[in-house]
C-alpha cells in the first residue's frame, strides 16, 4: 500500500475541517431553533395545527334611567375565511365568484382577500342579514364560515345622538358614552379553538376549547326617556320657527345633580354616523375631500353642551345678583336709577335700552328689565376680589367633571387683568365665556338653596341579571350661596316670568322663576353684528325646585331676543316635563277660571293597533305622539313608523287609569305587527 502524498494529505485536513466546520454550524443552527427560536416556531406550530375563531362579547346595553334600551348590540353574522384552505381547494375562482353573487360585492375584491399570502385568518364581510348568511352556510365553501357577531344598533335613531355617541367598525366606542364608558361596556371576546390537519379539517380525537365571551356591562343613564323626548320635540320646533344655526337644551334636577335631558339640533343617526342628517349637508358632505369630510364628522359629533364656550349676556346676571345678595351689598328692594348709560373709568357703557332708558326702579324690578347699569353697579360694590369668588364658588373655574369626553374650560380672565371695565362688562354676562353645562349646573344650584352639585350622567352599572356593579352617588361639591340668598333670588326669578320679560315661559298653575339672555357672538376674537346667542333659564316648581332648563339658541334668524326664541322652548318643556312627572297644577282663582280643564282617565290601549288606539283617545278628548320601541328587536329589523295604521301598541305613558286634563298629549310606544 502506498504512502499518501503530501498533497492528499492537506486535502483530507481541508475535507476533515470542513465537515467539521458544517457539522458545528448545523449543531448551531438546531441549537438556535431549539433554544433562541423556540417559542417562535412553538406558536407557528401551533397556528398550522389549530384553528382559532374569534367569537366577540356582546357590548353592554345603554338604559335611561327607568330601564328603556337606549343603545343595542343586535344579533348579526360575519364572515371569515382562511386563504389557506382556500388555496388548497383549489377552487378560489369558484369560491370568489359564489361569495361575491351572495355578498353581491365585487369579485375582484374578493378574491383578493381569498388569495391574500401569509394570512391565517380574514374577515370577508361582517354585519350581514340573516338570509346570505344561511345561504353562505348551504353552499359549504371550503375555508369559508360564518361567526355570529354583534352590531351596535340605535333603535331611536337621532335620539340623545350627542350624548350616546356611537361606535367604530370594530365595536368599540368613538364618542359620547360609547366612548367614555368603552371598558365596562366592551366585555371580553371568546375563542373557539380546534385541532386540524394540514387541510384545515377538524381532528376527531384533536384537542378542542371553547372559551365563552364575557359580555359586557350595562349603563343604566340619568336620562329620562320621556323628558328627553320633550326635550328634543321642543328643540325641533324652535329650530324650525328661529332657523338658526343651532338650537341646545339641558335639562336637570338641581337637588341631585342628575342630567335628566341634554339635546343639540340639527343633530346625527348614530346608526349611520358618517351620513348627515339634512339633505343639504348630504349633497355637501359629497363633494368634500377626507380631511373636510372628517373636519365635517367632528362638528356633527362634537357635543357644544359640555365642549363649547359661548358669552352667556344676561343669564349671568343672576350669577351677579346672588353675589350681590349675599354679600349684602343690595337688597331685593334696593333703589337703583337708569338714564339709559353709566360711564365706568371714562368709558360709556350703555343699558340694552338706552333709547328708552328705565328710570327709577327697585332692584327686583331691574333684574325684571335686566337693567345693564343695575349689575354693574353691583359688581362696583362687590370689588373684583368679592366678585370672583363666587365665580369659582358656581364652578366656572374648573370643568364639572360630568362623565362624558371633550369638557370644555369656561374662558375667564385671570384677577389681575380685571380693570374697573372688564368687571362691569362681566357683571352683565360679557367678557366671560362658559358651557352650557356649566351654567345650568350653577343656576340649578340656586335651586338647591345654594349647594352646588357634580353633574352626573350615568346612575349605575348592571351586569346581565341586573345586578348593580356600582352606583355612582350625587356628591356635592361645595355650598355656593346661603339658603336665605338663594330662596331670595328664585323669588326675584319668579317675578321675571311673572311681570318681566320671562312672560314667555309662563304656565298657568305652575311657579316658574326665569332669566333671559342675549349676547353677541365672538368670532376670531371680535364681536360680530348681527349674530347672537339668544337663551333662557328656569327653574320650576320655585317654591321647591325639581327641575332646571337651559336653552341657548345659537344665531336665530329674525327676532334675536330670548325672550322671544328660547323662552318659548323652556315653557314647552316644562309644561310636558311637569305634568309627566306628577306635579299637579296649582291654580290661584283668576288662573282657575280661565285655565282650569276637567280632568280625564287614561283609557287602556296598549296591543290595539295605532288607528284603534287613536279612535280611543280622541273619543276622550285625549291626543297623542308616538316612539317606536326596542322589544324583540333584531339587526335586519326596520323601525316601525307612524303612518303605518297597523302598528301595534306595546306601551303607553302615561298608564291606564291615570288622571290627566283635557287634551293632555299620550306617549304611545310602537312595535311592527308580527305577520
Amino acid at each position: 500500500m502506498s504512502t499518501p502524498s503530501i498533497a492528499n494529505k492537506k486535502r483530507l485536513v481541508v475535507l476533515l475541517f470542513t465537515v467539521c466546520f458544517i457539522l458545528f454550524g448545523l449543531i448551531f443552527r438546531i441549537g438556535w431553533i431549539q433554544i433562541v427560536d423556540g417559542e417562535r416556531y412553538r406558536q407557528l406550530a401551533h397556528m398550522q395545527q389549530t384553528r382559532d375563531i374569534p367569537i366577540p362579547a356582546k357590548r353592554g346595553v345603554v338604559f335611561d334611567r327607568k330601564g328603556k334600551e337606549l343603545a343595542i348590540s343586535a344579533s348579526t353574522s360575519t364572515v371569515w375565511a382562511r386563504p389557506a384552505e382556500v388555496e388548497r381547494s383549489g377552487k378560489a375562482d369558484e369560491i370568489s365568484k359564489e361569495l361575491a353573487a351572495i355578498l353581491e360585492k365585487d369579485e375582484i375584491e374578493i378574491k383578493e382577500k381569498l388569495t391574500r399570502k401569509n394570512v391565517g385568518l380574514i374577515k370577508i364581510e361582517k354585519w350581514i342579514d340573516k338570509e346570505k348568511a344561511d345561504a353562505i352556510r348551504q353552499a359549504k365553501m371550503e375555508g369559508v364560515w360564518i361567526a355570529e357577531d354583534n352590531r351596535r344598533h340605535y333603535p331611536f335613531g337621532t335620539f340623545a345622538a350627542h350624548i350616546l355617541g356611537h361606535t367604530t367598525d370594530d365595536n368599540r366606542g368613538l364618542v359620547g358614552i360609547e366612548l367614555e364608558y368603552d371598558k365596562y361596556l366592551s366585555g371580553l371576546p371568546g375563542r373557539w379553538i380546534k385541532n386540524t390537519d394540514a387541510a384545515g379539517r377538524q381532528l376527531p380525537y384533536g384537542v378542542e376549547k371553547y372559551y365563552k365571551p364575557e359580555n359586557g356591562l350595562n349603563v343604566v343613564l340619568t336620562i329620562d326617556e320621556v323628558i328627553q323626548h320633550f326635550t328634543e320635540k321642543a328643540l325641533d320646533s324652535t329650530l324650525a320657527q328661529t332657523q338658526a344655526k343651532k338650537v341646545i337644551a339641558i335639562v336637570m334636577d338641581p337637588k341631585t345633580g342628575d342630567i335628566l335631558a341634554m339635546a343639540t339640533k340639527p343633530d346625527f343617526d348614530p346608526n349611520s354616523p358618517r351620513i348627515p342628517t339634512s339633505e343639504e349637508k348630504k349633497r355637501e358632505f359629497e363633494n368634500l375631500d377626507t380631511k373636510e369630510q372628517q373636519k365635517l364628522w367632528n362638528e356633527m359629533w362634537r357635543n357644544p353642551m359640555i365642549s363649547d364656550t359661548y358669552e352667556p349676556g344676561s343669564t349671568f346676571k343672576l350669577i351677579t345678583s346672588a353675589a350681590g345678595l349675599e354679600e349684602g351689598v343690595v337688597e331685593p328692594n334696593s333703589p337703583f336709577y337708569c338714564s339709559g348709560h353709566i360711564t365706568v373709568a371714562g368709558q360709556r357703557i350703555r343699558c340694552w335700552r338706552y333709547y328708552n332708558p328705565h328710570g327709577a326702579q327697585t332692584f327686583t324690578v331691574g333684574v325684571q328689565n335686566s337693567c345693564n347699569p343695575v349689575f354693574i353697579e353691583i359688581g362696583q360694590r362687590l370689588g373684583v376680589e368679592n366678585y370672583y369668588k363666587y365665580i369659582e364658588a358656581f364652578g366656572f373655574t374648573k370643568i364639572t367633571g360630568v362623565d362624558l369626553p371633550g369638557e370644555g374650560n369656561a374662558i375667564v380672565q385671570s384677577k389681575e387683568r380685571v380693570g374697573p371695565v372688564e368687571l362691569a362688562t362681566i357683571s352683565f354676562g360679557h367678557g366671560i365665556s362658559v358651557t352650557p353645562l356649566q351654567l345650568v349646573n350653577a343656576i340649578a344650584a340656586i335651586g338647591n338653596d345654594g349647594k352646588l352639585m357634580k353633574p352626573r350622567i350615568v346612575k349605575e352599572l348592571v351586569d346581565d341579571e341586573g345586578n348593580v356593579i356600582h352606583r355612582y352617588e350625587p356628591k356635592m361639591i361645595r355650598q355656593a350661596v346661603s339658603e336665605k340668598t338663594a330662596r331670595e333670588l328664585r323669588l326675584i326669578m319668579e317675578s321675571v316670568v311673572t311681570d318681566g320679560s320671562g312672560k314667555s315661559a309662563y304656565i298657568p298653575g305652575y311657579r316658574i322663576g326665569g332669566k333671559t339672555g342675549t349676547a353677541d357672538k365672538i368670532e376670531n376674537g371680535r364681536y360680530v353684528s348681527g349674530k347672537v346667542y339668544s337663551s333662557f333659564v328656569a327653574l320650576a316648581p320655585i317654591d321647591d325646585p325639581r327641575l332646571a332648563v337651559l336653552v341657548v339658541v345659537d344665531e336665530p334668524q329674525g327676532v334675536r331676543f330670548g325672550s322671544l326664541t328660547a323662552a318659548p322652548a323652556v315653557h314647552d318643556i316644562l309644561k310636558d316635563s311637569l305634568r309627566y312627572m306628577d306635579i299637579e297644577p296649582q291654580y290661584n282663582e283668576k288662573e282657575a277660571k280661565q285655565y282650569a280643564k276637567e280632568e280625564v282617565t287614561v283609557p287602556e290601549v296598549r296591543n290595539l293597533t295605532l288607528k284603534n288606539a287613536a279612535k280611543t283617545l280622541a273619543d276622550r278628548g285625549l291626543q297623542y305622539d308616538t316612539e317606536p320601541t326596542t322589544h324583540g328587536l333584531q339587526y335586519d329589523t326596520e323601525p316601525t313608523t307612524a303612518e303605518n295604521p297597523e302598528t301595534i301598541i306595546v306601551d303607553q305613558f302615561p298608564k291606564p287609569g291615570a288622571k290627566v286634563p283635557e287634551k293632555s298629549i299620550i306617549i304611545l310606544y310602537l312595535k311592527r305587527e308580527n305577520p
